[in-house]
């Protein structure tokens, strides 16, 4: 009984410390990224990314999108995606999303794009509930709803995290002429 006490505990000891690297390389990779030492940044966060962190997967996605630290490759992106999307990473989820709804890096999907979507816009990711609202209002991967475009065109816009940006680039296109902004405009009052 006492070797199997020792044996796990051993086990969460080790377990304990790799989720510790992980997060370590991923804040240090992270820190790197954001001051676009991206060369230095990429194998810290491909190591924390190897070792299951999802926020380092996510960023690995964007070095390999942006083509920041590493070649550029949008399969590659997705696959990283995929991996942060899977442990419900709202912001890989919308990427994946992206992807899938533009054929970057995968065969274009706009159902699998929507699923997607909807994943991170309930995590209250602005740029999903902006997508959805946009898809809704143009009937793109799911059936036209007048209804369902102005509520997630709204949470978009009233999202702390982005929703003025989102707002400001919906009035900038309006301004511009774009049609489909127009409408958003017209919904979201």
């Amino acid at each position: 009984m006492k070797q199997i006490v020792m044996t796990l505990l051993l086990a969460v000891v080790a377990l304990t410390a790799t989720a510790q690297s992980a997060e370590k390389l991923y804040r240090e990779g992270k820190a790197l990224y954001d001051a676009k030492k991206y060369e230095q940044a990429f194998p810290k966060l491909k190591a924390a990314a190897e070792k299951g962190h999802k926020k380092a997967q996510y960023r690995l996605g964007r070095c390999y999108e942006k083509g920041r630290g590493v070649a550029e490759s949008d399969a590659q992106a997705v696959v990283w995606y995929q991996k942060a999307a899977n442990q419900g990473y709202h912001k890989a989820q919308y990427q994946l999303g992206k992807a899938y709804k533009d054929g970057e890096g995968v065969e274009k999907d706009r159902k699998k794009a929507i699923v997607l979507f909807e994943q991170a816009a309930r995590q209250e990711n602005a740029d999903a509930q902006y997508q959805l609202g946009k898809a809704y209002m143009k009937g793109k991967g799911v059936t036209a709803d007048e209804k369902k475009a102005r509520s997630y065109l709204k949470k978009a816009v009233k999202n702390e995290k982005g929703g003025d940006k989102i707002l400001q680039k919906i009035k900038d296109d309006a301004k511009d002429g774009d049609e489909d902004a127009k409408r958003m405009l017209t919904l979201i009052k």
